[in-house]
């Protein structure tokens, strides 16, 4: 014959595993790599992380803070950073059109001035 628990002593028991759980943390990953001839086809990855934010700061398991698909402020701020550059560069670009279209009348004027001396001498 089974010995049966009461039903409020097995949620006190759950509350206190959850207690527990979120103190010390729980951590499950896993990797699922589908492969044919060393051809990567599938990767899976899992990460499961039971427990409270603190305690995952507290040991070193922050990687959702890094990781560009949990952090789409991040990624956000990385592609206005990109338009930023992309901007100086069309500057640089324009810049650079400029000083070489110029760059021919100085040819001219300096070939002028060293065939005249030439001439001159």
């Amino acid at each position: 014959m089974a010995l049966e628990l009461p039903a409020h002593h097995r949620s006190t028991g759950l509350v206190d595993v959850l207690d527990r759980v979120l103190d010390k943390g729980l951590v499950i990953a896993g990797d699922i790599k589908v492969s044919l001839a060393e051809v990567e086809l599938l990767t899976i990855r899992i990460r499961l992380l039971v427990c409270s934010l603190d305690k995952a700061q507290e040991i070193g398991l922050d990687w959702w803070r890094y990781d560009r698909d949990l952090s789409p402020g991040r990624q956000r701020r990385a592609e206005l950073g990109t338009e930023e550059l992309q901007a100086q560069v069309r500057q640089l670009e324009r810049k650079v059109e400029a000083l070489t279209a110029r760059a021919p009348t100085r040819r001219k004027r300096e070939r002028a001035r060293t065939a005249g001396s030439r001439d001159g001498s």
